[in-house]
């Protein structure tokens, strides 16, 4: 059925329910009255969540007095949340992500399993990737210290991975990814490269560095009302598909740094800090692609990941 005839309000064509609920005159009427219509819900999963929101959702407006003007209030703020988001920023993302919804929906549908990597919260900096040209994500725009990346893809019994694809990003020497400037013409300090047959993997790139995450907007000023600071530890993007393996979607955080405990999206897990080498050796850093020489720091990580099965 058309239910957006122009110039006419129309039904989205669903009858009354075949029972009759009592006028909502008093609070726990409005409650009860919302779940009888939930029962309604086809879908038995939909009912589920849906019947568990409104009861928490009620139950906590209640428990607390939530004022009109505060409820307004939350509604203008998720209003703003949604103005604020674009193709390349997401606000809801991020306001998910600084209230530790989504590192607790990661952690309970991605437990540990057996030493295989863990995984962390997507992000709302990630955008599709460009090919990878001479394994290289580091910008020469951008600045930065060289950072070379290498290890292997393994299967939990150790079975090298080769062809799996790797995706990996990072911010630059300003604390910015590349979707955060203006004028942004191509992909820069993001890429992608394959395992080759015996599952190493290597690159080179820039030692990332802690930044905030966006404060111009609604969820900055919840963090300022809040008392927390809004930065993010350095870490470095990483997904990783094969065939007949679990997609992984994760980030290693250097050692050292002072958010690490308190970072802004509770995304760092103890077994994702590495650390970095001090590589002292001109000939090396030259023969790793490194066009100036001088000293890198190396990060040696082995990738394993969890067989579909």
């Amino acid at each position: 059925m058309d239910h957006n005839v122009e110039g006419k309000a129309v039904s989205n064509g669903i009858s009354p329910p075949d029972f009759e609920l009592p006028f909502p005159d008093g609070p726990e009427t409005v409650t009860e009255n919302t779940l009888k219509l939930v029962e309604l819900t086809p879908d038995p999963r939909h009912k589920f969540i849906a019947k568990n929101l409104i009861t928490h959702l009620h139950q906590f407006i209640s428990e607390m007095s939530i004022t009109t003007e505060e409820w307004m209030y939350a509604i203008q703020f998720l209003t703003r949340v949604g103005q604020k988001s674009t193709p390349l920023r997401q606000e809801f993302i991020l306001l998910s992500d600084t209230l530790g919804v989504s590192a607790l929906v990661d952690a309970i549908n991605n437990p540990p399993a057996n030493g295989a990597l863990r995984a962390v919260c997507l992000g709302p900096s990630s955008l599709k990737m460009h090919p990878m040209l001479r394994t290289v994500i580091r910008s020469p725009r951008r600045g930065g210290d060289y950072m070379y990346v290498e290890g292997r893809v393994l299967s939990m019994d150790g079975t090298p991975i080769a062809g799996a694809r790797i995706e990996t990003w990072e911010t630059d020497s300003h604390g910015l990814y590349d979707n955060q400037y203006a004028v942004r013409d191509k992909p820069d300090c993001r890429g992608r490269l394959h395992s080759d047959e015996d599952g190493r993997y290597g690159y080179r790139a820039v030692v990332p560095v802690a930044y905030p995450v966006p404060s111009d907007g609604p969820v900055g000023e919840m963090l300022l009302t809040l008392g927390r600071h809004n930065m993010r530890p350095n870490h470095l993007h990483l997904s990783i598909e094969a065939p007949g393996f679990k997609k992984l979607v994760t980030a290693l955080y250097p050692e050292g740094d002072k958010y690490l405990r308190s970072d802004a999206v509770f995304g760092v897990k103890e077994s994702l800090v590495v650390k970095l080498q001090d590589v002292d050796d001109d000939a090396e850093a030259r023969r790793r692609g490194f066009p100036r020489g001088g000293p890198f720091k190396l990060l040696q990580f082995d990738i394993i990941m969890v067989p579909k099965a």
